[in-house]
């Protein structure tokens, strides 16, 4: 049913992933493919940015690409067609500009419950996702 998966995750956090992953895994048609995302966060502002040394943004970029690989082949060896990509911006944002350009038949993301009015009155990066996306996002609590 779904052959292009794509699952945006934080390596670093395993609430990303831990659950995400294997209803990923299990979704995915024999020969589908999962693509996980990886995101260097916006900083939202070239001032802050100026502080930075020179291609530390592409060496951000580098190194979470080197360690979704890792990820992937500790965690998804044997699931079929992993891929990995990363991306950089605004998270949500940045999760639809992907599964446009990869033409993705569905978006599974994590998310956990709203532990606070700050997160009831903003709302989370899944929820925006849901909200602004063209095609079906699976979130998995």
């Amino acid at each position: 049913m779904f052959k292009k998966i794509l699952l945006p995750i934080d390596v670093e956090h395993s609430g990303s992933w831990d659950k995400a992953l294997p209803m990923a895994m299990q979704i995915a048609d024999e020969g589908g493919e999962i693509h996980l995302l990886g995101i260097v966060h916006d900083l939202g502002s070239a001032m802050i940015a100026s502080f930075l040394p020179d291609g530390a943004e592409k060496k951000a970029m580098e190194k979470l690409k080197h360690a979704l690989q890792t990820f992937a082949e500790t965690n998804a060896p044997a699931s079929g067609h992993v891929e990995v990509h990363v991306a950089h911006g605004h998270v949500p944002e940045a999760i639809l500009r992907t599964a446009e350009n990869l033409g993705a038949d569905l978006i599974v993301i994590a998310s956990h419950p709203p532990d606070d009015l700050t997160s009831r009155l903003v709302g989370s990066n899944a929820g925006k996702v849901v909200h602004h996306s063209p095609r079906p996002v699976l979130v998995v609590r």
